[in-house]
């Protein structure tokens, strides 16, 4: 699909268009539904211009005619729901059909690889002369060899009927059989399906049961220009330690207790025209604010790099070359590719993930080519400025890619690997490197039940280390170690014809340096000022676990009720208490300090130092409240279009 790029202004008025400027289409959206795809050579994946498409209304008898696009692109819109046969013709290829049960106000994909037609076995005769021309001779030969012709069949007729049933019959002047062509399996569609895209990646199936993809199948609204997408998280969430600034501490999607917040709030959408691709989505929301901070990079160099990102998500520009199943080179700023679980939370299984995704990258600024040698595998190299970073830290950028592969539709296998990157601010020596394999199966599917409909279960491994300037992958704590261990494991049920999701799940990490453990916000602290209560050093162990139970409600495609119970367990104190992580007065603007026990900083990150700047010893210095332990439940609702 090509896509395109505009700049920042216009994007905001092109989305402000689309959403004010069709209202009649709005409504109309309630009693009429569509139909709109692509139109391909079967042989050379190319787009076919001008075919001409028609959708037969068996219901009423009615036929609606239109002509695809340049570009192979076309769109029959106000179709009554029903079903419908719907063929497409174009000059030199054979005609191809598919039937589709329209529903309001919902547009189906339909897509049409066309093969060139056959030629005619009975090649049709040169044109008679002129009538001035002819002559008698010429009449009696045509009758003669029409004659011998219809004398050959009535033979080949009555030998046919005479014969015994299982003996075949030769028909007279038949040319032999010519050998069927060898079509590769990856190109084939299933006969009993027709309409299946087998030549767009990973279109050949249906993948929306999986942890980390969206479930939406239906466009509310599409363009050849332009795909939009809108995305509303909000939710509400009880920790049970209670704390007093209602600040909840090591999650990436739990940031505040006792309250309703919006999670997120996203506009964007995709560009696409003649190859030029683009993708754009604006972030709002808590997501705005708790992103950014856990980015250190933005403190190398000028230039305010955290203002500049924080409210875009996904921002990023390219061009797709018709390559085997398609070249991508994309450059910008993508969600992150590790740890499974989407960046968007309408996307997953479970609304808080596991340390393994949490404590890993959720975006990456660079370069990424994405080749598809088939429709079922795609590899995909970076170049990144660093691991979840807008800026280089230091002198090497990040390296990496990403291996997926989805032979079957109930299954998906993917690694990420990553390295080369000198990731730590003010550690120009150290590199890093990162293993990130998942796997996902579906092993029951029965979607028409009542009861039970679907099962399936995802596991995800990672192990990564930092080495170089007195830092090491392996050996004592005392010896600077600094790695990563981690794993997790969810069984999802799906109930009523997918309209309830269950999924119990959990996992553990080890991190010692704690290089990929979330700072807790102690006194407002972020990834460049670190803090004085809670380290993050070489040799600094953090171990921990977590499990979660979530039920989800799904009574429409866009939107996803959903509630959830989870406890999460930590070797050292790491979550918040009830004391909070909040100086008295609030934050004073020295996180990287300790704080005296009237709120004031004391302008130093030694302790003994702070005791004598507070003024009263130990009991002068205040101290965050922070658990071992943190159980809470949650609830919200999730909205996608």
């Amino acid at each position: 699909m090509t896509r395109n790029l505009f700049q920042l202004g216009i994007l905001v008025t092109s989305v402000v268009f689309q959403i004010t400027a069709f209202p009649s289409s709005a409504l109309g959206q309630e009693l009429f539904g569509g139909i709109s795809g692509v139109i391909r050579d079967s042989a050379s994946k190319q787009p076919v211009a001008r075919v001409r498409i028609t959708a037969h209304n068996v219901n009423r008898g009615t036929d609606l005619h239109v002509i695809g696009g340049s570009d192979g692109v076309f769109n029959i819109a106000k179709l009554e729901p029903g079903l419908y046969q719907v063929a497409a013709a174009g000059d030199g290829f054979a005609k191809a059909t598919a039937d589709v049960e329209v529903a309001a106000p919902a547009t189906y994909k339909v897509d049409f690889l066309l093969a060139a037609a056959s030629p005619s076995a009975n090649p049709a005769p040169a044109p008679n002369p002129a009538p001035d021309q002819a002559t008698d001779a010429a009449v009696m030969d045509e009758l003669t060899s029409l004659k011998k012709r219809i004398e050959q069949l009535e033979a080949a007729l009555q030998a046919r009927a005479a014969a015994p049933a299982a003996a075949p019959v030769a028909t007279p002047a038949a040319a032999p059989a010519a050998p069927a062509p060898q079509i590769p399996e990856a190109l084939t569609a299933n006969e009993s399906t027709p309409g299946v895209d087998n030549v767009t990646p990973f279109a050949y199936a249906d993948f929306t049961w999986l942890n980390g993809n969206p479930r939406t199948k239906d466009i509310i609204l599409d363009t050849k220009f332009f795909t939009p997408e809108v995305r509303f998280d909000t939710e509400y969430m009880e920790d049970f330690n209670q704390p007093v600034d209602h600040t909840i501490v090591g999650a990436t999607e739990s940031f505040r207790s006792g309250e309703v917040q919006i999670e997120q709030a996203s506009v964007g959408g995709d560009f696409h025209w003649q190859n030029v691709r683009g993708r754009i989505l604006y972030m709002d929301g808590l997501f705005a604010t708790t992103t950014p901070r856990n980015d250190a990079s933005f403190a190398v160099g000028q230039w305010d790099l955290r203002d500049a990102y924080k409210y875009v998500s996904e921002a990023w520009g390219g061009y797709h070359f018709n390559v085997n199943h398609g070249l991508n080179i994309d450059a910008g700023i993508f969600v992150s590719y590790i740890g499974l679980f989407s960046y968007y939370n309408f996307d997953n299984w479970t609304y808080q993930p596991s340390y393994v995704s949490s404590n890993t990258p959720w975006f990456f600024n660079g370069v990424r080519v994405q080749w598809f040698p088939t429709n079922k595998l795609k590899i995909e190299p970076w170049f990144i400025n660093g691991w979840q970073s807008y800026a280089k830290f230091n002198g090497h950028p990040g390296l990496g890619g990403q291996l997926l592969w989805m032979p079957k539709e109930w299954l998906k296998v993917v690694a990420n690997q990553y390295g080369y990157g000198q990731d730590n601010l003010g550690l120009p020596k150290t590199q890093r490197i990162h293993t990130d394999d998942s796997i996902e199966v579906r092993y029951y599917n029965n979607p028409t039940s009542t009861g039970l409909s679907k099962m399936a279960f995802s596991l995800t491994a990672d192990a990564g280390c930092q080495y170089g300037g007195g830092i090491t992958c392996t050996g004592a704590p005392s010896q600077n170690k600094s790695s990563f261990v981690g794993w997790m494991l969810y069984d999802r049920m799906w109930f009523h014809k997918d309209l309830i999701g269950l999924t119990l799940g959990g996992g553990e990490m080890s991190n010692w340096g704690r290089y990929l453990t979330l700072l807790p916000p102690i006194d407002g602290a972020d990834a460049v000022s670190g803090s004085p209560y809670f380290t993050e050093n070489a040799g600094q162990r953090a171990h921990m676990w977590d499990s979660t139970v979530t039920l989800q409600y799904m009574p429409k495609q866009y939107i996803t009720w959903w509630t959830e119970v989870g406890y999460r367990h930590s070797d050292i104190p790491y979550f918040a208490g009830r004391g909070g992580v909040t100086p008295p007065g609030g934050n004073n603007g020295d996180p990287q300090y300790y704080t005296c026990a009237t709120g004031a900083t004391s302008g130093t990150a030694n302790l003994a130092g702070a005791e004598a700047a507070c003024g009263g010893g130990a009991s002068s210095v205040w101290f965050p409240d922070l658990r071992r332990s943190e159980a809470k439940v949650s609830a919200g609702v999730l909205v996608k279009f």
